[in-house]
């Protein structure tokens, strides 16, 4: 049997792991689920801003919005449109640190379900089914993680979202490398659904935005992965480590509450 961090390790490449969250379910051992260890906010990859705006009130750990519904009971935003997402001038810059995101829905991707909103994004999806276009505001940060999230597992574009939603450099390269390998693999069979996020940092200037996205691994429990999103040419792209990761580390992060995240998922 593989020692449980040398499995992570050898699979901590993005499309191998379905998100690098699917890699968590080796610390189910021989018991059939996680150890789980309490949530706590990652520390901040060297060199990625800490700053975020002072505006900010200071509450007790997120719960979802009562009125809200986490179930896709709106209209779904059409494929393209010139009135929402990257198009808005002045979208608002509040961070979502209370409630989810209103007038949602949520749409498969593969076997995910990915989140659409007329506002924030995505506004337009290409030919070859990548979506793009999302808001230069922080709702739109976390719905471009969650999508590009959600397509990277989906192989029939996962090449092509790493081609064109990743910030050039070797972590795209090695990406890139490993999912041509991976594709080669049987597809794992793992039901991984978004359950909440948490916006760890964004900076004044709306550069970049560091994100936390929680996630149900079937029956085994809840794991987190931190994403960071680069404004880059008009849109959110993904900022991958130079080992072709998300996150840069083999060291999960299994949740044990989902306290400090705001609640958010495409199923009830």
């Amino acid at each position: 049997m593989l020692d449980n961090r040398t499995f992570v390790a050898s699979a901590i490449v993005v499309v191998a792991l379905v998100l690098c969250l699917v890699a968590y379910l080796v610390l189910r051992g021989g018991s059939g689920t996680p150890n789980a260890t309490p949530s706590q906010t990652p520390s901040t990859p060297t060199g990625q801003p800490t700053d975020v705006p002072t505006d900010e009130p200071s509450e007790p750990p997120a719960t979802p919005d009562p009125t809200a519904t986490t179930t896709p009971r709106v209209t779904p935003p059409p494929a393209n449109n010139t009135v929402g997402g990257c198009h808005v001038a002045k979208p608002p810059l509040a961070i979502p640190r209370y409630y989810a995101p209103t007038a949602v829905t949520w749409q498969f991707e593969g076997s995910m379900l990915i989140p659409l909103q007329v506002a924030g994004g995505p506004a337009a999806t290409r030919t070859n089914g990548v979506k793009y276009c999302f808001a230069h505001s922080p709702t739109g940060a976390v719905l471009a993680a969650m999508v590009l999230l959600g397509q990277v597992q989906n192989r029939s574009v996962a090449l092509d979202v790493l081609e064109e939603r990743v910030v050039p450099g070797p972590g795209q390269v090695k990406a890139i490398a490993q999912a041509k390998l991976d594709l080669a693999t049987p597809a794992d069979s793992t039901s991984v659904q978004f359950v909440g996020f948490k916006v760890v940092s964004y900076p004044k200037d709306g550069s970049q935005a560091i994100i936390q996205i929680a996630s149900q691994l079937g029956d085994q429990g809840v794991g987190a992965l931190m994403v960071t999103m680069q404004w880059y040419k008009g849109d959110w792209r993904a900022v991958l480590q130079d080992d072709g990761s998300f996150n840069g580390t083999v060291e999960p992060d299994i949740l044990s509450s989902l306290n400090g995240y705001v609640r958010f998922s495409g199923s009830s």
